[in-house]
């Protein structure tokens, strides 16, 4: 990654500097099929023309691109040699004029890691699929560019490619004379230009919408993706979803959708879940489920398609001015992802979702030591891809609900309409934002992002219960505390609700009041004189962003009665709430084990199950006391079995203790009960062990060496196809063997061949907890390769790597050590590869903190 990382104080001169007033880009990717001749990448050609002004002209400027190599370069008419010109990642441009025109015409590599234009060939029928992601800054990877988010301009695309292909980009196209051309779009930012292309599925659909004042909007409708997933596409639900969020947003927005045609693509290997391309969202394929999921999934999709469909106002038409503001765009579609979802689709729990799901990544982000202000201080493009963070995505969406309680719902909705009609096809900043915010509530915001935009950290709110005499409350009070790293205390608005059973046992509140919560300690007087509750819940309703603590009799009660709880959003608050008490050593992780062992099985919601799942698996992995960890594993696998023998055949219930049942398996009459599902000898009533349960039941035998090289052979043969394969590369990773770990160690850190995708998978199935002595000869391995392998891949693979190969199954304080030495040793590394492994540590010294809790408790 050397010469590539723009700095902020780079882009900003540059901006001062100079105004684009369009882009032509020609790009032939015919070379994307047939044999690859030479030793160098496989490359496609791009021309682009550039027509810019300079605001002093003599001045020198830079463009961006990474290739290569130049074929040729043209400044205002005048040749430049690329050899003198361009370095690799940017061309020189000196003694510019007061109107210029570059012109470049290059070699451009095709990717295999996700950033640029990504080639991908499906094993299961040849056929080539292409498809561009940027984010930040890697579009200057398929043509040259000025590579900022506030440089936007019109652009003109077009492309040839095989004949039988088809070709889309964000504006309309048509082809012609064996070349696909497509109308100019609106003044946009380089990374969300996009181009996808090749033998896609392909369905579309229209949406209309007549105006107050008579006039009709008509989109047009496309969804698309590989041939081999077609039969499993269901399209009606995507445009389902994407109808409901177009009627929402323009109900709430009043500006109508301004980029034509809404293309959505899901295509293969792709990094994110999605990215907001005006008139051409892609998304990750895997949102097309080939086998059984649970409501769940659905319900993410359909968070996702509305989260990038409010990008085409908040990110798209008004684009933040550099990455500082990046919140700007992801806060807001986290927070309208989830609005829409409950406004407008059939997924009217999506707040609770919200609640368990997106505010735990918050909270695990907010507590790291890389933890930052949601407005965050972004020096260059490492800082900002590390910044797609649950600080900048679930906490700002977070901030944002609680901004909405603030200022009442019209008046932020009213600000949103005139933030869009003030600065369509602009950029902003921060003050951008409040100034429409303070016109519309009237209130102060200054003071409200002092607080909660511009400091980091997380407060926790718990309730002090006085009772009087008669055992009535007479003073309950909320006390606010902040870590000793970040002791910003912030105003809460929030609502308290008091518990107690009914004559049916269930915990129903019967009392409840909003208060403002300010400083140290609030006095909700509104409640003086209440009966004396069994639970008190401090953010009833999830108002605000707050890790909510219990007195001791609430947490008495819900170790006896969590699952009396009625109250769905209630009851996942809680359980988030005893979530962060074990991640902070509070509560012994082997004690939240026991709850979901007792309770989960009665949880209605499946998204908030399927989250008890993963969060008791993560106890059992990171904090429970090493001496437990064979009970807690034996406790969990007999309670998966037995909720999955109960549930309700063919219910999604049963299909989520399956899969968990899966994860949890060790011993040997559950391998077995594993194998006997996938051979047939074995069967429970209602449960369709389809492909993808297949592989879920074949990683945990691989891993415990009850399934072979041929065995995972045989399964591919039976599944031969992208999918299929992502999946056998896990479970080969996953085998108890030390040559199997170290030939996917070298597939990963000495090679890269593999894609991102088979690079993302082979990590997943090398780090198996089962096999923690296997592993230990790498971790001093780890600190040997880190540095060179951020500077010689890709960020997106460096990324994958750091975080996925550091040894936090080594969780001792010989390993702490290590990471400590690292870092001591290495001061001067770039400072994302540190922040990686400063999160790394922050993580390992956490669960060594919860297992002394948990051996504490024995």
């Amino acid at each position: 990654m050397p010469g590539e990382n723009l700095s902020r104080d780079e882009a900003r001169e540059r901006a001062a500097l100079l105004s684009v007033d369009g882009y032509e880009v020609s790009l032939d990717v015919r070379s994307a099929v047939g044999e690859h001749e030479g030793d160098g990448p496989r490359t496609f050609r791009s021309v682009t023309t550039i027509r810019f002004r300079c605001a002093e002209p003599g001045a020198s400027s830079f463009a961006d691109l990474i290739a290569p190599s130049v074929t040729a370069v043209s400044l205002n008419g005048r040749d430049l040699d690329p050899s003198e010109v361009f370095d690799g990642s940017r061309i020189v441009l000196e003694d510019l004029a007061a109107d210029n025109e570059l012109i470049v015409d290059a070699q451009c590599a095709y990717s295999r890691t996700g950033e640029g234009l990504h080639r991908f060939v499906d094993p299961e029928d040849g056929e080539v699929y292409l498809y561009t992601q940027y984010e930040p800054a890697d579009s200057r990877r398929v043509f040259a560019n000025f590579e900022q988010p506030d440089l936007k301009a019109p652009f003109r695309f077009e492309v040839r490619a095989p004949e039988e292909w088809s070709v889309w980009s964000n504006g309309a196209g048509e082809r012609a004379d064996g070349v696909w051309r497509f109308a100019e779009t609106k003044p946009i930012s380089t990374y969300i230009t996009c181009v996808v292309a090749g033998p896609y599925h392909y369905v579309t659909d229209s949406y209309e919408r007549v105006f107050a004042d008579g006039t009709r909007l008509e989109i047009p409708l496309g969804a698309m993706c590989r041939k081999g997933l077609a039969p499993y596409f269901d399209s009606d639900d995507v445009f389902l979803v994407t109808k409901q969020g177009l009627d929402f947003f323009h109900d709430h927005f009043d500006y109508p959708y301004p980029f034509g045609k809404y293309d959505q693509a899901f295509v293969p290997e792709y990094n994110l879940g999605a990215m907001e391309n005006p008139g051409l969202v892609t998304f990750r394929e895997e949102f097309i489920f080939r086998g059984k999921v649970t409501r769940a999934s659905y319900e993410g999709r359909a968070n996702v398609i509305l989260h990038e469909m409010a990008h085409m106002w908040f990110g798209d038409l008004v684009t933040m001015e550099w990455w500082d503001d990046l919140w700007l765009k992801e806060s807001f579609a986290d927070f309208m992802g989830a609005f829409s979802l409950v406004g407008a689709t059939r997924f009217t729990d999506g707040w609770i979702t919200f609640a368990n799901r997106r505010k735990a990544w918050a909270y695990r982000a907010d507590q790291l030591p890389s933890t930052h202000p949601i407005t965050a201080d972004i020096r260059d493009l490492q800082d900002a891809k590390l910044n797609f963070d649950g600080i900048t995505y679930a906490k700002g969406a977070s901030v944002l609900k609680q901004l909405v309680a603030y200022v009442g719902q019209d008046a932020f909705l009213e600000g949103a309409r005139r933030y869009f009609k003030r600065h369509a096809y602009g950029n902003t900043r921060l003050g951008d934002l409040l100034s429409v915010l303070e016109e519309t509530s009237g209130r102060d915001m200054g003071a409200w992002a002092r607080s909660w935009l511009q400091t980091a950290g997380v407060n926790a709110l718990t309730p002090q219960v006085l009772l009087d005499a008669e055992g009535r409350i007479d003073e309950l009070a909320v006390v606010q505390e902040a870590a000793e790293s970040h002791p910003e205390l912030r105003p809460h608005r929030v609502a308290v609700g008091l518990y107690r059973r009914g004559a049916s046992g269930a915990l129903e509140r019967y009392a409840r009041a909003e208060a403002d919560v300010d400083g140290p300690r609030t006095v909700v007087a509104e409640l003086a004189g209440a009966e004396a509750p069994e639970l008190v819940l401090v953010n009833d309703d999830d108002l605000t962003y707050c890790k909510i603590r219990f007195d001791a009799t609430s947490l008495e009660t819900l170790r006896g009665h969590l699952g009396a709880i009625e109250d769905p959003l209630a009851r996942a608050l809680c359980w988030s709430a005893l979530w962060n008490l074990t991640r902070d050593a509070l509560l012994p992780a082997r004690d939240f084990v026991d709850l979901v062992l007792r309770f989960a099985g009665r949880e209605s919601d499946i998204g908030v199950l399927q989250m008890l799942h993963a969060w008791a698996n993560s106890a059992l992995v990171h904090y429970v006391a090493p001496d437990w960890r064979a009970e807690g594993e034996r406790l969990l696998a007999e309670g998966a079995l037995r909720e999955l023998r109960a549930a309700e055949p063919g219910s999604e219930h049963q299909l989520a203790w399956a899969r968990f049942f899966a994860t949890t398996a060790s011993g040997d009459a559950d391998l077995r009960l594993l194998r006997g599902l996938l051979d047939g000898t074995e069967k429970i009533d209602g449960l369709d062990v389809d492909q993808e349960l297949r592989w879920a039941f074949l990683e945990p035998l691989a891993a415990h060496g009850a399934a072979d090289e041929r065995t995972l052979a045989e399964e591919l043969a039976r599944d031969d196809t992208a999918s299929g394969k992502r999946h056998q590369v896990r479970c080969l990773a996953a085998r108890p063997s030390a040559a199997v770990k170290a030939q996917a160690w070298a597939q990963v850190v000495e090679s890269d061949a593999l894609s991102n995708a088979l690079v993302e998978a082979t990590i997943a199935g090398f780090a198996q907890p089962s096999q923690r002595e296997l592993l230990a000869p790498y971790a001093e391995k780890y600190f040997a390769v880190i540095e060179r392998v951020w500077r010689e891949r890709s960020i997106q693979i460096g990324m994958d790597v750091v975080r996925g190969l550091f040894p936090s199954l080594q969780d001792s304080p010989e390993t702490l050590r290590a990471t400590d030495a690292w870092l001591s040793a290495h001061e001067g590394a770039p400072p994302a590869l540190r922040r990686l492994v400063l999160e790394a540590r922050d993580d390992l010294a956490r669960a060594l903190r919860g297992q002394e809790c948990d051996a504490a408790a024995n």
